[in-house]
């Protein structure tokens, strides 16, 4: 069982991103949570549980403004938190990569490939959130919500996953339109592995399909027909992990 540790990256303008490292063989398995997710939430601790059984090299860590880093979620953009996964990967990891993406951190690991291509060695994505801003948040507001995030810059979103509303910034959506994908091929040469349930309300099914239109030909998606956005429960996990050994076995 490898050993593990937790630090920080301390940045120039003082904000301090917290992370933990597990020490095992490669490639080095990489989380990237999701909107607002911790990286001590059910599925990167049931991952982390999976590579100290198996001796493998996990890295996992809180963007700015979530979790353990500091930070205030309001003032977080794609640019920041793709920022922190490289910060993080570049100075935290040596050699070949998994990335591990759930949610908006599909998204963030999608783009992280596309700035590190030698590095990353395999995909691995979970009901991947691609473009979400524009997407699934933007596109899906009524004309009024528009208008609030436009005048005031903030809209608070109840959503199902917190207690506290989710701030949706003017920031946020235009700072999100620098990095989106969907638009056009996503040159990607490493094998992608998507798993996605039919059951969630946040990202549809459809939506992770167009993510497939766009990538290469090494890709395959699993789809868990009652599974939800979260895709936590037991043997959701339980799949998620053995996609992962299948993945590493084959790049690794």
């Amino acid at each position: 069982m490898g050993q593990s540790q937790s630090g920080a990256l301390l940045h120039d303008d003082g904000t301090r991103i917290a992370y933990r490292k597990r020490e095992g063989r490669g490639p080095t398995l990489v989380w990237l949570g999701g909107f607002k997710s911790e990286m001590t939430s059910t599925k990167p601790e049931a991952l982390d549980a999976w590579a100290a059984r198996e001796g493998r090299a996990l890295l996992r860590f809180d963007y700015f403004g979530h979790g353990a880093s500091s930070g205030n979620f309001r003032d977080g953009t794609v640019t920041r938190w793709h920022e922190d996964a490289l910060s993080v990967i570049d100075t935290q990891s040596d050699g070949p990569l998994i990335l591990i993406g759930s949610s908006m951190g599909a998204w963030l690991a999608l783009l992280s490939t596309l700035a590190r291509p030698r590095r990353v060695a395999g995909l691995l994505l979970i009901a991947p959130a691609t473009d979400f801003t524009e997407a699934l948040l933007w596109a899906s507001y009524p004309p009024d919500v528009r208008e609030t995030i436009m005048r005031d810059g903030v809209w608070l979103w109840l959503s199902a996953y917190d207690d506290d509303p989710y701030p949706i910034t003017r920031n946020l959506i235009e700072d999100g339109r620098k990095h989106l994908l969907l638009g056009a091929p996503v040159p990607i040469a490493c094998p992608v592995r998507i798993v996605q349930g039919m059951a969630d309300p946040d990202v549809p099914w459809e939506h992770a399909m167009r993510l497939v239109g766009r990538l290469g030909e090494d890709v395959e998606m699993t789809l868990v027909k009652a599974g939800d956005h979260r895709l936590s429960k037991p043997h959701e996990i339980s799949l998620i992990l053995r996609m992962l050994a299948a993945l590493a076995d084959e790049v690794g």
